[in-house]
């Protein structure tokens, strides 16, 4: 696969337009722009819309009424058992997966500059695939110590990454580039451990790593929940400075930014995001790079949009799982392959319109 340069004017200054809310003080300014807040107006509608089909529809369904008497501990009947053992639990890991892997993504698209900039393409999910696999059939553990070990397999492979590159600093281009070559290697890591594994080992390894929200409990909500609650506001409090890094470097660092420090800070966020969310559901592809991209296109952001990718990715995950519980039933079809043949399609038609762009 060929890297797709985005080069682009380092020092420009971006047009901006928007309305300024300041405190009384001044202390705090706030940039809004309405086009902005219409789109993640939308996608939170489309997302409770989203939530309520999930929950009301299926094999047993359901009024609003029943619903929200079982969320508030006022059904103890089959309504509450439906609810809160096996639909909310599975919805609330989709909504928080699908959001933790957008704002990966939209992260690393805005330090490297590159639409390809996405923890599938670089190999931060191959490198959680890893440690799962290893501990599937080198360790035979049980599901914690493979969610475990997923997540120890991408911060090493971030890690890995950052070796490769030390003294060089994080580049863009250098770290699609060298991001590429490791998961291909880990790729090969891969295959190579599913060849040694036994058939039952293969069957398990093999199912997880398609990518699947079946059978997710309260305990998979909680894991990915907390993640999420402590890394989506410190990456949303870097948002502003991530903008400014967009600009270039020298203005970047004209304006009191610490460029270098920003891009490290950020990059570990991206990477336990998409750890977390791998460890929980195995590697669920093309999330990362497609929702950030169609966020800020819908919000037509100058920067990295973070609050409308986190939504984007969780509608869209959450999209498809109902796509492949209700369209394919009574098959238990994992959401892996939904977001894989849309990714796929996704992928050709990014590489299509780059190809014109550069040729242009």
């Amino acid at each position: 696969m060929t890297a797709v340069r985005a080069e682009k004017a380092p020092d420009r200054p971006r047009v901006v337009s928007g309305r300024v809310v300041r405190t009384r003080a001044g202390g705090i300014s706030l940039l809004v722009r309405s086009r902005t807040v219409a789109a993640t107006a939308a996608l939170l509608v489309t997302l409770v819309a989203t939530m309520g089909v999930t929950l009301t529809t299926g094999d047993f369904d359901l009024t609003v009424g029943e619903v929200y008497r079982a969320l508030t501990g006022q059904d103890t009947g089959i309504a509450d058992f439906v609810v809160n053992t096996l639909r909310m639990p599975r919805l609330l890991t989709a909504l928080c997966v699908g959001a933790a892997l957008a704002v990966s993504g939209a992260i690393l698209q805005s330090i490297t500059g590159n639409p390809l900039g996405s923890p599938d393409i670089i190999g931060f999910t191959n490198g959680s695939a890893a440690g799962a696999l290893f501990v599937i059939v080198v360790v035979h553990g049980s599901m914690a110590q493979i969610a475990l070990g997923a997540l120890i397999g991408g911060l090493a492979t971030a890690l890995a990454v950052h070796l490769l590159m030390l003294g060089r600093g994080i580049q863009g281009f250098r770290l699609v580039v060298i991001g590429i070559g490791v998961s291909a290697l880990l790729l090969a890591v891969n295959s190579y451990l599913i060849t040694r594994a036994t058939f039952q080992e293969a069957l398990e390894a093999q199912a997880w790593l398609i990518g699947s929200l079946g059978n997710r409990l309260w305990t998979h909500a909680h894991a990915i929940g907390l993640a999420v609650a402590v890394l989506l506001p410190l990456a949303f409090f870097l948002s502003r400075r991530l903008s400014m890094v967009e600009m270039g470097d020298t203005t970047a660092m004209a304006l009191g930014v610490d460029v270098t420090r920003t891009r490290t800070v950020l990059l570990v966020i991206s990477v336990a995001l998409a750890a977390f969310a791998t460890a929980v559901t195995g590697p669920i592809w093309f999330i990362a790079l497609a929702a950030p991209q169609v966020a800020r296109r819908l919000a037509r952001s100058s920067g990295p949009a973070l609050v409308p990718s986190a939504l984007m990715g969780a509608v869209m995950l959450a999209l498809s799982d109902l796509a492949v519980q209700r369209l394919f039933a009574p098959a238990l079809l994992p959401v892996g392959t939904a977001t894989g043949c849309v990714g796929g399609l996704y992928l050709i038609w990014l590489l299509v319109s780059e190809s014109r762009k550069s040729r242009a």
